[in-house]
């Protein structure tokens, strides 16, 4: 599948609004800025489509990306909500627990973590509370760019054991700014999605340079 298509579709606040035509969903959990944004338009090679905000908390609905007409991107809000009211955080975690527990097309959670920090109490609540229910979960160590490639395994492993991941769960290393992680992401969704494995994940820019050959 070669990524040449990619639309923001709605911003939905109930059931009543997520798309009916029955793709496969691929939610994105993680705390409050801690790069969602970044993460989908790099996995897209756009710029803008999904926005990034240096408010946390500016995400208050579910957002839908559809890439190619074959599967959803699905930001959520973030969880440990800096500047959020006690009751906002109450219905936005309502909608959130719904929507992850009863949506029958959702197929993977990536669960965005900063590979700079330790895991925090709330990344550690969201894997343990996603695993309870027995959704499938690939976590994903973003914004590897900002320390020396000779820290990535260490910061990994504190990762894993900061999460205590269980046996089969994707850990992914990551870099919006770079592109770090980017194919293996896509293999990840592609496997979880059921996209035909004959298809092509590429960027936009490397279509536009196949197609310039021929």
């Amino acid at each position: 599948m070669k990524v040449t298509k990619a639309e923001f579709i709605i911003s939905a606040v109930g059931p009543n609004q997520y798309p009916e035509d029955a793709l496969p969903e691929i939610a994105l959990a993680g705390r409050s800025n801690v790069g969602k944004s970044s993460l989908i338009n790099r996995m897209i090679n756009r710029k803008n489509l999904a926005r990034t905000s240096s408010t946390p908390g500016k995400t208050q609905h579910l957002n839908y990306y559809r890439i190619n007409d074959r599967v959803y991107f699905v930001d959520v809000p973030g969880y440990g909500y800096a500047k959020v009211s006690k009751t906002q955080r109450e219905v936005w975690g309502k909608m959130i627990e719904k929507y992850l527990q009863e949506r029958e097309t959702l197929k993977l959670v990536l669960q965005i973590i900063d590979l700079r920090h330790p895991p925090t109490k709330d990344d550690e609540l969201m894997y343990d509370w996603l695993k309870a229910f027995d959704l499938p979960v690939c976590v994903v160590a973003t914004k590897a760019d900002k320390i020396p490639k000779s820290r990535w395994q260490k910061h990994l492993k504190i990762v894993k054991e900061g999460l205590v991941l269980r046996a089969g769960d994707p850990l992914i290393l990551f870099s919006a700014e770079e592109g770090i992680g980017k194919d293996e992401l896509w293999a990840q969704i592609a496997h979880y999605a059921e996209l035909s494995e004959e298809t092509e994940l590429v960027s936009p820019e490397a279509a536009e340079a196949e197609n310039g050959k021929s």
